[in-house]
């Protein structure tokens, strides 16, 4: 089954390693109130107003403090089993993209039960929209703009880069240069709520429906072709059986289009260290996203999902 990534445990969890790295930062010039710091952080501004059922929702801009040219932009959806999570629990990973020259962009989103997968998706591509018409001031670069997400965000980031509606609803072009999957769930939500058959009262059964019709449009596997944007996508290897399942799944039909794509499977790694180790400034995947938004997506891919490392 799908295990929430946001549970109570877990949040404490996450809270505890940002309060620890805070601190840390905080003697090391890490921290953002240190004029001298390379990084400047832009909190809580509206994307979206509220409505009578949904709040408004707000993002965190992290941008590097000088930049001799428009840098890359990163648009971050957290996870939390679509009902939890919040923006503030990953500064960390938006000051280190930061600090290796990446604009940053880090949302909330309406959670369930209060909003439905449909919900949480459009809101996602309003972000990206504000993003789209704000971020120039903060040193970013419209032509490369990234969607990212773990968790249920990757799910959310996947949903919105691949499937154009939603952006066509916005009365404008699908702007994703490319996507950054860090262990995504629900990529095939119609096959796993087809298996599990829940009850009505379900969490998965209050965000995605109990229609199969829906399952599957709110299935990015789905939306898979060709001249997509391209994917930077890791999994971990000891990551949720339903993770694993879904993925594979999603890789099967990406490589119809993409024989050699860039997929990493990194060997034990459980599902919450997936995100995690992007706490650290010194995580040995930046390097590899990095380059992949600096050259636009177009960097050479390389299949390692039989090298498990």
């Amino acid at each position: 089954m799908l295990i929430p990534l946001h549970n109570k445990s877990t949040n404490l969890l996450i809270n505890k390693l940002t309060t620890l790295l805070f601190r840390f930062a905080a003697l090391s010039c890490w921290a953002f109130s240190i004029t001298s710091c390379a990084v400047r952080k832009t909190a809580n501004l509206t994307y979206q107003q509220g409505t009578s059922q949904l709040p408004e929702q707000k993002l965190d801009v992290y941008a590097p403090r000088k930049v001799k040219s428009p840098r890359p932009v990163l648009v971050f959806i957290h996870g939390g089993n679509w009902n939890s999570g919040r923006k503030s629990q990953y500064w960390p990973m938006g000051r280190n993209f930061a600090r290796k020259g990446i604009v940053t962009v880090i949302i909330d989103y309406p959670l369930s039960p209060a909003a439905n997968y449909d919900d949480m998706a459009k809101a996602s591509a309003k972000a990206v929209q504000w993003t789209m018409e704000n971020i120039e001031k903060y040193g970013g670069d419209t032509s490369r703009l990234y969607l990212s997400g773990h968790s249920a965000g990757g799910h959310l980031a996947a949903l919105i880069g691949l499937d154009d509606k939603y952006f066509e609803a916005l009365s404008m072009n699908n702007p994703t240069t490319g996507l950054v999957l860090v262990d995504a769930a629900g990529l095939d939500m119609y096959n796993y709520l087809l298996e599990k058959k829940y009850d009505a009262d379900n969490t998965y059964i209050k965000t995605f429906t109990n229609d199969p019709k829906i399952w599957k449009k709110a299935s990015p596997r789905y939306y898979l072709r060709e001249n997509m944007p391209p994917m930077l996508i890791y999994r971990g290897g000891d990551t949720y059986e339903s993770i694993e399942k879904s993925t594979e799944a999603f890789m099967g039909d990406y490589r119809k289009f993409v024989p050699n794509p860039r997929y990493q499977v990194l060997k034990g790694k459980k599902h919450v260290p997936m995100i995690v180790q992007f706490f650290s400034p010194w995580n040995n995947l930046y390097p590899e996203i990095t380059e992949f938004m600096e050259k636009g997506g177009k960097a050479k891919g390389i299949d390692r999902s039989k090298i498990i490392h």
